[in-house]
C-alpha cells in the first residue's frame, strides 16, 4: 500500500473516490508480497499492482464493482485451472486480496498517515477485512507514535489490535491477525490486516571510494536510506555520492556507536565496510560485530586482507560467534570487476542473507523460487524492506 498512498491522498483531496485492492496474505509462490496494492480511480485510472499482471484484469473489474456498491470485498486468487490460462496465478501461488473504497468519509485519517510516511514516522494501518458482522468490515485503526486514531469498533478490540500492531510495526512487518468478534485474544470471528509503514531500513557505507558510490546507488535501488561515512573530508562530499541521503565526515567507529546509542539503527540495518584499511576497519568492525541485531555486516578486501583483519579482530577479544557474523570478503562470486559489478555482487549477498537464498542459479535448484523471511544468529529476522 505504501506505493499508492500519495495517489490515494490526491484522489481524496480532489473530492473523488477510489477503490484500493491490497494483498493481505500470500501462499506458495505468489508474485507480490502482503501489502502490495492497486488503486482504481472512479475515472478508470490504475496505479500499482497486486500480482505483476496475473490477475490485474479481474481485480480491476472487482474494484469497479466495489466503487459502485461501496461494499468491501475479500477474495482469493489461485491457479484457475490445470493450464492456468484463465483468470488466476500462472506461478502456482495463492493470494488473498481485500478491495475497499478510499474516500474522505471512509478513511479520514489518510492525510495524517501520508504525512507520517513522508516524514519517516512509523505508522500502522489496521483494517477489519473479515467479521461475523458485515457492518464491521472496513473499519480502521491507525496506530502511531502519537497514539491511535479511528476505531475497530470497541475499546477492547482497539486495545488488542493496537498492542499487536505496535509489535508488527517495530519489526516492519505486515500481517493478518485473528481475534474474536470483539477483539478477544482467543477465538475467531474477526480478521484484521495490519499494514506497517516503517521508515526504510538504513545502509551505512563506510569508505568514500568509487566502490562506495556504486554500492550507494544499489542500496537506494533496493529501498535503503544510504549514509556514506569517512573520516577524510576531502573524499566524503555530497558531490561524490549523489545517491546517498547523507554523507558524514567522522571516524567510522565513532559514528556507528553514536548512531546505535541514539536508537537510529535496528535489526534491518546493513553495514558495508569498504575501506580495507586496518586503522578504519578494525575499530569499526569491533563495534559492528558486538552490536546485537544488525541485519548484515560485510567488509571488502582480498583474502590476505581478510586473514589479517580477522587476526586483528581476534586480538581485540571478539569471539568466534561474533566473527562468524562478518561477511568477508563481501559479495557473491559473480566474477565482478568494475565498481558497478561489485556493487551488484554485494547487493546480491545482502538479499541472499535477508531471505536465506543460496546464490545458486535458479535452474540448478528445485522447489519454491521465493524464500520466506529467515532467522539465524547472524543478524536477526529479515522481513520486507
Amino acid at each position: 500500500m505504501h506505493d499508492i498512498l500519495d495517489d490515494a491522498l490526491h484522489t481524496c483531496q480532489s473530492g473523488n473516490i477510489a477503490a484500493v485492492a491490497t494483498v493481505i496474505r500470500t501462499f506458495d509462490s505468489a508474485p507480490r508480497p502482503a501489502g502490495a496494492a492497486m488503486l482504481v480511480g472512479s475515472d478508470g485510472t490504475v496505479v500499482g499492482s497486486v500480482s505483476g499482471g496475473c490477475v490485474e484484469g479481474s481485480v480491476y473489474e472487482l474494484a469497479q464493482d466495489v466503487l459502485r456498491t461501496g461494499t468491501p470485498v475479500l477474495t482469493r486468487y489461485g491457479v484457475s485451472d490445470d493450464e492456468a490460462f484463465a483468470v488466476g496465478l500462472t506461478c502456482g501461488g495463492t493470494l488473498d486480496v481485500f478491495v475497499e473504497v478510499f474516500s474522505p468519509q471512509t478513511f479520514p485519517e489518510l492525510d495524517s498517515v501520508v504525512a507520517d510516511v513522508r516524514n519517516n514516522i512509523p505508522v500502522a494501518v489496521a483494517t477489519v477485512v473479515s467479521h461475523t458482522d458485515p457492518e464491521c468490515v472496513g473499519r480502521r485503526l491507525v496506530v502511531g507514535e502519537a497514539g491511535t486514531r479511528g476505531s475497530i469498533g470497541s475499546a477492547r478490540a482497539d486495545a488488542a489490535v493496537a498492542d499487536d500492531a505496535k509489535g508488527l510495526l517495530a519489526s516492519g512487518r505486515s500481517a493478518v491477525l485473528t481475534y474474536g468478534p470483539d477483539g478477544q485474544r482467543r477465538g475467531e470471528g474477526m480478521e484484521v490486516f495490519v499494514s506497517s509503514h516503517a521508515p526504510p531500513p538504513r545502509m551505512l557505507v563506510f569508505g568514500a571510494i568509487d566502490f562506495a558510490a556504486a554500492v550507494a546507488q544499489q542500496g537506494v535501488f533496493l529501498g535503503y536510506r544510504v549514509t556514506v561515512c569517512d573520516a577524510r573530508a576531502v573524499f566524503a562530499t555530497p558531490q561524490r555520492f549523489p545517491a546517498a541521503e547523507q554523507v558524514v565526515v567522522a571516524w567510522p567507529h565513532d559514528y556507528l556507536a553514536e548512531q546505535w546509542s541514539a536508537g537510529e539503527l535496528d535489526e534491518r540495518t546493513v553495514v558495508c565496510v569498504l575501506t580495507h584499511d586496518p586503522k578504519f576497519d578494525v575499530p569499526l568492525l569491533e563495534v559492528a560485530l558486538r552490536l546485537p541485531s544488525l541485519a548484515f555486516v560485510g567488509a571488502m578486501g582480498s583474502r590476505r586482507t581478510h586473514d589479517d583483519r580477522t587476526a586483528r579482530l581476534r586480538a581485540t577479544g571478539l569471539t568466534e560467534s561474533e566473527l562468524s557474523r562478518l561477511a568477508s570478503p563481501i559479495g557473491l562470486d559473480l566474477g565482478a570487476r568494475t565498481p558497478q559489478e561489485t556493487a551488484v555482487s554485494i547487493a546480491a549477498e545482502i538479499i541472499a542473507r535477508r531471505w536465506g537464498g543460496t546464490g545458486e542459479p535458479l535452474r540448478a535448484r528445485h522447489g519454491r523460487i521465493h524464500h520466506d523471511a529467515t532467522e539465524d544468529g547472524r543478524g536477526g529476522k529479515y522481513d520486507a524492506v
